[in-house]
C-alpha cells in the first residue's frame, strides 16, 4: 500500500513538472543588455528550462538569438567580433565600393547635396548611425530561422515575442509573426540613433518607447508558469540642460514598471554602471555580471522549477531546430519602391545579369549569401538610394529564397567647394556641380571650375554606367587647363607684367573602363586636343618682348591600369596605389618664334612617340606611431626633339613628388625618362596629426640641355642622381589637409617654405 502511494505521488509529481513553464524575459538596455547572454548561459549551465521568451530593444535581439537556435557561446561570440563593431559603426565595409566609381580626384573640401520632389526642400538626418550594415546582419542571422519556422514566432526553437512602438497610435505593437530580423530590427530603433522601420502599414521605434519589459506580454501570450525576469535598464534620469540626448530620452520613453505580473517569479537584476547606449567596451564584464547573478538566485528560481533540462538537452533541442533550416540559396530579387528602370539596375548590380523577369522579380541562378551580400553592398556604395532595407523570403515550392529589397530614391544635385591656399600663390578657389539620374543604365553629367593666380581650369564632361555584377562605363570630358608658370607670389588677380611660360590646353576625352577588382580599374581612350605654349627664352623678358609661341594639335590613344587603397586624396598614411599606363601621340607641333628667339622663321614638324608610366606607393604600418612609406616611379619615352629647349621639356615627364613641385616649372626633373625611388616616414603624432620625413633620388635616363641657339642638347645615358628631401607637419581638418613644409631640391633652387590648406590637384592632364 506505501509503495503504491509513493509510485502514484511520483506520477502525480512527473505530470506537474512536466506541465511547468517558465518563460524569460530580457529587458532593454543598449549595450548594457549583453548581461542577458549571461543570465541565459547560467539558466543552462544550471538545468532551468527556457520554453518561451520575450524582451525589448537589447533585449529582443539576445532573445531573438536563442530563439533562432543560437547559443549562449554563439551569442557572445557574435556581439565580440569585429564585424559586430562595424554593424554598430554603421560604415559601409570600404571593400565593397568601387574604387573606379570615385572618378578622378578633386580638390573638393565640401558637399552639399540639394533634394527636390516638386518643390526644393531642406531635410533633417532622421538617423545618427546608418543601419545599412545592422540590416544586412540581421537578415543574414534570422532569416534560416524565421524559415524554419514558417514565419510563425510560436514555431521557433523558443516560442518568442518583442514589442516596439507605434507612434501614430501612441501604443506598444506586439510581434509575433512575419520576418523575424525586421521585428528584432524594429524593436532596437532606438529614436534618431537608427532610422525607423515599416511594419504591417506601421512606422515603428525602439520598444522601450512604450514597454521595456514585456512580462505582460509574456504572461499574456504564453501563460507561463514562472517568470524569470532579466533587468539590464533604468529609467532615465532627469533631463540635463547641457545634454540633448537625456531630454529626447525623457520626452520619448515612458517610465516602465520593471513588475513581473506573477506570483511564482524572479527578478535578476546585476549591478551594472553607466555606459552610452551602442558602447560595447564592457560586453565581457556585463556578460559575467549578468551569469554570476543568476546563479547567486538559482537556489531562489529553484524553489519554483522544479524540472530539470540539462545543457545536453539545451543542445539536443537546439541542434535539432537549427538542422531544420533552409540552405541560404538565392535565386531571385524583388524590388519595391522604385521606377521599372531602376529596379531593374538594383537587380542587375545586386544578383548580376538578370535571366528572367516576373513582376517585380528578377530572377537568376542560385546564388549564395556572400554573393548576394557584396552585390547589395555595391549598389549602396553608389549613393544611388536614399534609403534601402532588405528582406529574405523563402519558397517552399522551389525551396531557395528571394531577396526583397525596398528602395527609395530621390532626385538630386550635389555641389562641390574647395581648393587650395598657399604661401606660393598658388591659390585656387574650386566649385563643381553634378547631377545624377539612373534607370537602366546610370548617368552623371558634371562641370567645374578652378579659379587662382597659377592654374585656371574648365571641365564638362559625362559618364554613362551599365550595371552588372561587373559594371563597365563610358565617359566623355571637354577639359581646359590653364598654367601660368614665375608667377605664383600674388593671389587671385592677374596683372600686366609679362609671362615666362604660360600654357593652356584644350583636349576632350573618350574612354571607356570596367573594374579589374572593388579597389583596381583598367580604362581605355582617345584623347585629342591642342596644347598652346607662350613663353620667353629668358627671365628678364620686358614689356615689350613678344613671346614665343609653340602649338601642339594631337591625338592620343591610350590604356591605364589603376589599383588604391590610399585613406586620403593626399598626404596619406595608409594602404598602396598602384598606377600604370601606356599612350601612344601623334600631333604636329607649330613654333612661332618671339622677340627672345635665336630661331628665326615659323616652324612645323610631326611627332609620333610612345610614352609609359609605372606608379607604386604604400604604405606599411610598423607601429601605432610609425608609418614607412615606399615610393617608386618609371618614366619612358621615345619623344623627338621639339624646336627648342622649353617647348620640348613640356612634353617631357615631370617628377614631383612633393606637392609643392606641381606648382613650379623645374626642368631638371623633366628628363628623357627616369626611375626613381623614395621613401615616406610619417609619424603620428596624434590621430589627425603627422610628421613626414621624406627623401627621393631620381635617376634620369638622358638629361637635356640647350644650346647658344637654345635648342636641345641631349646628355649620355644615365648621367646624374638627383636627390629632393622634404619634411613637413600635416594636420588633417575636416575640410582637408594643413600643412607647413620645408622642401630641399638640387636644382639650385634655395630650401623653400611651403604652406598650404586644401589639396594641390587639378583636373586631368591630356596625357
Amino acid at each position: 500500500m506505501k509503495k503504491s502511494i509513493l509510485l502514484l505521488c511520483f506520477y502525480i509529481g512527473l505530470f506537474t513538472a512536466q506541465a511547468q513553464k517558465v518563460a524569460v524575459v530580457l529587458s532593454g538596455g543598449g549595450a548594457k543588455g549583453v548581461t542577458h547572454i549571461g543570465v541565459l548561459k547560467a539558466l543552462e549551465d544550471n538545468g532551468i528550462p527556457i520554453d518561451y521568451i520575450a524582451g525589448t530593444s537589447m533585449g529582443a535581439i539576445i532573445g531573438g538569438l536563442y530563439a533562432s537556435g543560437y547559443s549562449p557561446d554563439d551569442m557572445k561570440q557574435i556581439i565580440t567580433s569585429d564585424e559586430f563593431s562595424k554593424w554598430i559603426s554603421g560604415k559601409l565595409d570600404e571593400k565593397y565600393t568601387y574604387f573606379f566609381r570615385q572618378g578622378q580626384p578633386n580638390p573638393s573640401w565640401l558637399s552639399f547635396k540639394f533634394k527636390y520632389d516638386s518643390t526644393l526642400q531642406t531635410q533633417l538626418p532622421t538617423n545618427i548611425v546608418s543601419p545599412v550594415r545592422m540590416d544586412f546582419a540581421f537578415l543574414e542571422l534570422f532569416s534560416q530561422a524565421s524559415a524554419a519556422a514558417d514565419y510563425n514566432f510560436d514555431k521557433l526553437m523558443v516560442p518568442y515575442r518583442c514589442v516596439a512602438a507605434d507612434v501614430q497610435n501612441n501604443q506598444t505593437h506586439i510581434l509575433r509573426k512575419g520576418d523575424l530580423g525586421s521585428a528584432i530590427r524594429a524593436s532596437m530603433t532606438f529614436p534618431f540613433y537608427f532610422k525607423p522601420i515599416r511594419l504591417d502599414g506601421k512606422l515603428l521605434f525602439d520598444g522601450g518607447m512604450y514597454n521595456n519589459f514585456p512580462s505582460d506580454v509574456a504572461l499574456e501570450d504564453f501563460n507561463p508558469d514562472i517568470i524569470i525576469g532579466s533587468k539590464a535598464a533604468k529609467n532615465y534620469k532627469p533631463p540635463d540642460e547641457d545634454n540633448v540626448i537625456s531630454q529626447l530620452a525623457t520626452m520619448l520613453m515612458e517610465q516602465t514598471k520593471y513588475d513581473l505580473y506573477c506570483d511564482a517569479s524572479v527578478l535578476v537584476e546585476p549591478n551594472l554602471k553607466y555606459v552610452n547606449l551602442i558602447d560595447f567596451s564592457n560586453t565581457q564584464a556585463f556578460i559575467d555580471s549578468g551569469y554570476v547573478a543568476t546563479v547567486r538566485l538559482i537556489p531562489e528560481i529553484r524553489k519554483y522549477v522544479v524540472t530539470n533540462t540539462s545543457k545536453a538537452m539545451h543542445d539536443s533541442i537546439r541542434m535539432k531546430f537549427n538542422a531544420q533550416k533552409p540552405e541560404l540559396k538565392i535565386n531571385n530579387v524583388e524590388v519595391d519602391g522604385l521606377q521599372q528602370g531602376q529596379a531593374n539596375y538594383v537587380a542587375n548590380v545586386i544578383i548580376g545579369q538578370v535571366s528572367s523577369k516576373k513582376g517585380n522579380s528578377y530572377y537568376t541562378k542560385d546564388l549564395n549569401i556572400d554573393e548576394v551580400k557584396s552585390g547589395y553592398f555595391t549598389v549602396l556604395g553608389e549613393e544611388k538610394l536614399k534609403s534601402a532595407y532588405p528582406t529574405l523570403w523563402f519558397d517552399t515550392i522551389s525551396h531557395k529564397y528571394k531577396l526583397k529589397v525596398t528602395a527609395k530614391y530621390e532626385k538630386g544635385l550635389t555641389a562641390n567647394f574647395g581648393g587650395s591656399l598657399s604661401s606660393g600663390g598658388s591659390n585656387e578657389i574650386f566649385l563643381q556641380l553634378q547631377y545624377s539620374h539612373w534607370r537602366k543604365v546610370a548617368t552623371k553629367a558634371k562641370v567645374n571650375g578652378s579659379f587662382g593666380r597659377f592654374y585656371n581650369s574648365v571641365l564638362v564632361g559625362g559618364r554613362i554606367e551599365i550595371p552588372s555584377r561587373k559594371p563597365k562605363y563610358f565617359e566623355t570630358e571637354y577639359t581646359f587647363n590653364q598654367f601660368n608658370y614665375f608667377r605664383t607670389k600674388s593671389f587671385f588677380f592677374i596683372d600686366d607684367t609679362p609671362l615666362f611660360l604660360y600654357e593652356n590646353n584644350h583636349h576632350i576625352r573618350l574612354d571607356m573602363g570596367f573594374p579589374l577588382t572593388y579597389k583596381g580599374k583598367i580604362e581605355a581612350g582617345l584623347t585629342f586636343g591642342v596644347n598652346h605654349a607662350n613663353y620667353f627664352q629668358t627671365n628678364t623678358a620686358t614689356q615689350d618682348d613678344v613671346a614665343d609661341q609653340t602649338t601642339f594639335s594631337f591625338y592620343s590613344p591610350y590604356i591605364e591600369v589603376e589599383f588604391s587603397t590610399l585613406n586620403r586624396k593626399q598626404y596619406s598614411n595608409e594602404g598602396y596605389r598602384l598606377f600604370a599606363s601606356a599612350h601612344f601621340v601623334s600631333g604636329l607641333e607649330k613654333h612661332v618664334p618671339g622677340t627672345t628667339s635665336e630661331l628665326q622663321g615659323n616652324y612645323s614638324n610631326y611627332h609620333n612617340y610612345v610614352s609609359a608610366k609605372f606608379v607604386f606607393d604604400k604604405y606599411f604600418r610598423v607601429s601605432k606611431l610609425y608609418r614607412p612609406g615606399l615610393s617608386v616611379e618609371f618614366q619612358a619615352n621615345n619623344i623627338e626633339n621639339f624646336r627648342n629647349y622649353t617647348s620640348t621639356t613640356l612634353y617631357m615627364p615631370a617628377y614631383s613628388p612633393i606637392y609643392e613641385m606641381l606648382t613650379i616649372y623645374q626642368p631638371l626633373y623633366r628628363p628623357l625618362g627616369f626611375t626613381a625611388i623614395g621613401m615616406r616616414n610619417v609619424f603620428a603624432i596624434g590621430k589627425k596629426f603627422d610628421f613626414r620625413l621624406e627623401g627621393f633620388v631620381m635617376a634620369p635616363f638622358r638629361e637635356i640641355s640647350s644650346n647658344e641657339m637654345q635648342q636641345v642638347v641631349r646628355s649620355d645615358y644615365f648621367p646624374n642622381l638627383h636627390t629632393l628631401f622634404s619634411t613637413s607637419f600635416v594636420y588633417i581638418t575636416p575640410i582637408g589637409p594643413i600643412s607647413t613644409s620645408v622642401n630641399w631640391y638640387d636644382d639650385g633652387t634655395p630650401v623653400s617654405f611651403f604652406i598650404n590648406l586644401g589639396f594641390v590637384i587639378f583636373n586631368r592632364p591630356a596625357f
